[in-house]
């Protein structure tokens, strides 16, 4: 499974790309890369099955940022291999950007879907809790994407991935930060994960010096996270 990630910085400032590792589009965000997944698309599909092509539309928990090779490593990678492990192989389309918040992918979301897709995972708002932006705000930008995914790709299988504030920002914030992921996926119809980082933030060994983004092993733990929402959905595209 070889999926070139979109890297470019790291989700604490923001602002920060590092644009020489990655082709732009024409607004200057980075191209998303996409690869097949496993061994032969031929030999490992089902005959009459379609392989999915899953677009992974995320920040830099998505893009791998800090891993030694985000195009093996990072998580939509990694989820790539578990498919191909459980006969369900899928095309993998990383467009993960370090340091964007929800407004940001909210800005770049009708460019992002000029990319194939069958199913689009969506992972946004962590940058939005590390700052405490306001909640209500990332809501708000959460609910414009996915109705735009929606509306571009009518009845498209959507992931909602979700995300924990630090608990610094205090109870009331967190609470409703989380609560946030649940209403605006059951608003759209969509599969909501687990906390994307759980059995891995805080825990040694699986996160990176600045203990925000994982290992590749903490990459490996969050892939199965996802993945055991999005098998399911996947599993649909085969006899």
């Amino acid at each position: 499974m070889m999926v070139m990630a979109c890297q470019s910085g790291r989700d604490t400032g923001g602002a920060d790309r590092d644009a020489s590792t990655n082709a732009t589009h024409a607004g200057g965000a980075p191209m998303p890369h996409a690869s097949s997944s496993g061994t032969s698309a031929a030999s490992n599909t089902p005959q009459g099955a379609k392989r999915p092509i899953v677009l992974f539309i995320g920040t830099s928990l998505t893009a791998g940022y800090g891993l030694d090779d985000p195009s093996t490593q990072a998580y939509p990678a990694q989820i790539g291999r578990l498919a191909d492990s459980s006969g369900l192989p899928i095309r993998v389309i990383n467009a993960g950007v370090s340091g964007e918040t929800s407004a940001g992918a909210l800005s770049r979301v009708d460019w992002v879907l000029r990319q194939p897709s069958d199913i689009i995972v969506l992972e946004t708002g962590a940058n939005d809790g590390l700052r405490g932006l306001s909640v209500d705000a990332a809501r708000a930008n959460i609910d414009q994407i996915l109705t735009r995914l929606s509306a571009a790709k009518p009845g498209i299988p959507l992931v909602v991935v979700q995300m924990e504030a630090p608990p610094n920002l205090g109870s009331s914030y967190v609470t409703k930060f989380r609560e946030m992921y649940g209403s605006v996926a059951k608003a759209h119809g969509a599969a909501l994960t687990p906390f994307f980082l759980k059995g891995v933030a805080g825990v040694a060994g699986m996160n990176q010096p600045d203990g925000v983004h994982p290992t590749a092993a903490g990459a490996a733990i969050a892939a199965r996270t996802i993945w055991g929402t999005l098998e399911p959905i996947v599993r649909r595209y085969y006899p």
